[in-house]
């Protein structure tokens, strides 16, 4: 269990090991560890504090998992910039300086609010570790701005890191090797463990964002530092810093929505995109002497989504909605500047962002770590909303729950909508055919339209959403190909035919979706048709012949379709009720369109779940269940009317009976002096496993209760009956007591692997679902002739998961022993 938290702290005493002897070599006229060698080590070190801190600790989670993922990062672009320099890519005077301080400027405040916070929730060694590694950023930076100081103090500060981790290493081995019996102070995870989950299901928590708030800082420091003079030029050795954030951020994207968090996850993931906009810019000179200029449409619609997403955001915690007010300040500050970030006004603006991202990063930071919180304003927002009976906020533990089954991600619908409204609108940009990136439209339309719309497109198919997973992706593919395209350089000045068959191959696919979501809802149906008027402005394109004026058309028109569908993933993310609807299917089918029915899905991992779906089987209804194989239909022996039910949903076949469960052979001792030892014995060894055991029928059926419904189970000489090896499974018949068990599939079709499916395939004829995902195989169980087992007989109606060189083994040793 302590497994990460050693990773994490271990890692962090390496990396300042290394850090540590280098710094002392340095006055040397060559250094003891070469400057592209300590790089790419601090490189492998920080994906595996990344790890660490993604895998989080026993307690304080928050803390722990921001410390290694702050360092993880800082670690990340420090290694690029040392390779770099190895590289003799920094060779001018200062360059090194100049691409070093943005980054340790950053770290040094942001380590200290964690080390603050570290103490004040009484975690020493946390916080001892973040206070060293600061005061060494610290000491780095005025080791670069002033040459009265040393690199001595630098390498002492790390050599306090690992003392701290040496000391928590051997608390470790102590503990180990004592069997728990010594644990020095602040070693012993087991003790104070954090009883608050790392992904609480309400939402209400996000132990990510401050590692978000922190690669704000880390973006806004590399420009804001220019603007205060404290680096002398934006230039290529800053670029490690900005794309480190970026890639980190899309990261830390995943993990809210992982976290349940819809809005602070989409703000990351537009904040994401400025990272990689703004590292674009710093590259751009290697090709043109020129600095790039910015689309004003694109920027002021970007200022727009900020400005609605903070609205929304106000309405979960005031304090988030006002921070994102800077963000809508800074694309407003782009928009009128043409050169964009080399201009003072946005420079200032970062500043602006800085700081207020700093103390974000402490609220956050300290509301999750300590039992006294700073106010947010979510108290009296709820009170307001609680006055409204027209907006009511979503709460509870199934507030992000998907309509088919479990998912651990929350819906990331809106950030994919809102990608297809910035990428549409960067389309309206002419580019220059002897100058095809002066203008910053690849990480708008590449970042923003393909790699987020990806994103998107994996977290839907992750929550059951197969066809808006599928439009997603294809959308990304197809934005990611024309804006290199078209804006990389790769047309030249003549158009390409075999690009427009490209093209034309993708319209084929999104006429195909468009005829599928005919079936989905009147929202997505238009979101697919109109991204059509964007296929045809691409082949247009291609082929030279676009008019003018159609992309702006165009764009208007998928744009406000993709705008109104943001808005309405945010009302239904924030608010409960139907305020912007999506509609409802065109084309309404029987077994399609599941939104209108009433058929639940339970996740299988809540012991909640499993009660429900005891309560509805004990009521006389069906219910699709996870097993140790594939997925099945069952109802309860005591309940005729259930039993008869089960069978005729499924048109079941005449040679293939339904069988009978148990969860353990105490619930047939009422009837043992019925069956025989041997097959006592039998089923004693060879349950419980995925093996079913056709036994003769006899009166001890009549003790399960299914009076006139037993003839649907088994055949009339015959019942097949299993105890499955499977924890949900067994749990749930020790509720509602043996179950007559049928494949979720109509009789002739492929046995079900998936709770999806099993509403698929049965429609609205199974009353609930309890979802576990995948089943753990795809081969149904064995099935053994057990009617002449007295005569030391066995033989096999259905070879599966279990050979039968097994299950005759089993009968061997009972008969030789």
């Amino acid at each position: 269990e302590s497994l990460h938290s050693s990773i994490g702290l271990l890692g962090i005493s390496a990396g300042s090991l290394l850090l540590a002897v280098h710094f002392y070599s340095l006055p040397r006229a060559s250094p003891l560890i070469p400057s592209t060698a300590l790089g790419v080590l601090l490189l492998i070190l920080s994906s595996l504090l990344a790890y660490a801190g993604i895998r989080r600790s026993l307690r304080n989670a928050s803390l722990f998992l921001s410390l290694c993922l702050t360092i993880s990062v800082f670690w990340c672009g420090y290694g690029v910039v040392f390779i770099l320099g190895g590289q003799g890519v920094l060779n001018d005077t200062g360059d090194f300086r100049n691409a070093l301080v943005p980054g340790l400027v950053t770290f040094t405040l942001a380590l200290l609010i964690i080390a603050v916070v570290g103490f004040l929730c009484r975690e020493v060694i946390l916080a001892m570790v973040a206070s060293a590694v600061s005061l060494a950023s610290a000491h780095e930076v005025a080791m670069h701005c002033s040459t009265a100081f040393g690199s001595s103090a630098v390498a002492c500060n790390y050599m306090v890191v690992c003392l701290v981790g040496g000391y928590f290493g051997l608390g470790r081995i102590l503990y180990f090797l004592t069997k728990e019996k010594i644990a020095l102070p602040g070693t012993d995870l087991a003790t104070k463990k954090t009883h608050e989950p790392i992904q609480p299901t309400s939402g209400s928590v996000n132990h990510f964002a401050v590692t978000g708030l922190i690669l704000n800082m880390l973006s806004a420091s590399v420009f804001g530092c220019r603007l205060l003079g404290v680096t002398g030029k934006l230039f290529i050795g800053q670029v490690p810093w900005l794309w480190a954030a970026g890639t980190y951020q899309i990261g830390i994207c995943v993990l809210s929505y992982r976290a349940m968090d819809v809005l602070m996850a989409t703000c990351f993931g537009f904040t994401s995109i400025l990272k990689f906009a703004r590292g674009y810019c710093l590259l751009y000179p290697i090709w043109q002497p020129e600095e790039p200029s910015f689309p004003t449409p694109f920027l002021v619609v970007f200022s727009i989504l900020f400005a609605v997403l903070a609205l929304f955001l106000t309405f979960k915690s005031p304090v988030d909605g006002l921070y994102l007010l800077f963000y809508v300040a800074y694309c407003i500050a782009l928009a009128c500047r043409p050169k964009g970030f080399f201009e003072g006004g946005p420079q200032g603006v970062d500043v602006a962002i800085f700081v207020a991202s700093a103390l974000m990063a402490l609220i956050h930071l300290y509301n999750v770590g300590a039992s006294a919180k700073i106010p947010t304003g979510k108290g009296a927002v709820k009170a307001l909303l609680a006055r409204s009976s027209f907006l009511k906020l979503r709460e509870g533990a199934d507030l992000h729950a998907p309509y088919l089954g479990y998912s651990k991600y929350a819906d990331a619908e809106a950030l994919g909508y809102a990608c297809s409204v910035l990428a549409s609108f960067a389309m309206t940009v002419t580019g220059d055919p002897q100058a095809p990136l002066a203008t910053v439209v690849i990480p708008w339309v590449v970042v923003a339209g393909g790699i987020l719309k990806l994103l998107s497109g994996s977290v839907a198919f992750a929550r059951g959403k197969t066809l808006e997973s599928s439009a997603f992706i294809l959308y990304a593919v197809m934005w990611i190909i024309w804006g290199l395209t078209r804006y990389g350089g790769l047309y030249g000045t003549a158009r390409s035919f075999h690009a427009a068959v490209g093209i034309i191959a993708f319209m084929l696919f999104n006429g195909f979706i468009v005829f599928c979501t005919l079936f989905l809802n009147i929202a997505w149906f238009f979101y697919s048709l109109t991204f059509l008027l964007i296929a045809v402005s691409f082949l247009l394109d291609a082929i030279h012949a676009l008019p003018a004026g159609y992309d702006i058309a165009a764009t208007l028109i998928f744009g406000l379709v993709s705008f109104y569908c943001f808005l309405s993933a945010l009302f239904n993310s924030v608010f409960e009720g139907s305020c912007l609807p999506m509609g409802r299917p065109i084309v309404q089918l029987s077994g399609v369109g599941g939104g209108t029915t009433k058929c639940l899905h339970l996740p299988a991992r809540k012991a909640s779940s499993v009660k429900r779906i005891a309560d509805i089987l004990k009521n006389g209804g069906t219910c699709g269940i996870p097993t140790d194989t594939v997925y099945v239909l069952v109802a309860a022996c005591n309940r005729p009317d259930a039993v008869e039910k089960a069978h005729q949903s499924k048109r079941q076949a005449q040679d293939r009976p339904m069988s009978l469960w148990i969860s353990s052979l105490k619930q047939l001792e009422p009837a043992k002096h019925l069956i025989s030892p041997l097959l006592w014995d039998f089923m004693e060894a060879a349950w419980p496993s995925p093996i079913s055991l056709v036994v003769p029928r006899g009166e001890w059926v009549d003790f399960l209760g299914m009076k006139d419904s037993a003839k649907y189970v088994g055949t009339p000489q015959s019942v097949a009956i299993r105890i499955p090896d499977c924890s949900v499974t067994t749990h749930l018949i020790d509720l509602v007591g043996p179950i007559v068990v049928t494949s979720a599939n109509p009789t002739g079709e492929a046995d079900t692997t998936h709770h999806n499916q099993v509403y698929a395939k049965l429609g609205n004829k199974v009353d609930a679902v309890l979802c576990d995902g995948p089943s753990p195989e795809n081969i149904a169980s064995t099935v053994v002739d057990c009617t002449k087992i007295d005569s030391g007989n066995i033989g096999f109606f259905r070879v599966g998961i279990i050979p039968k060189s097994q299950v005759k083994l089993v009968l061997i040793l009972l008969t030789e022993f």
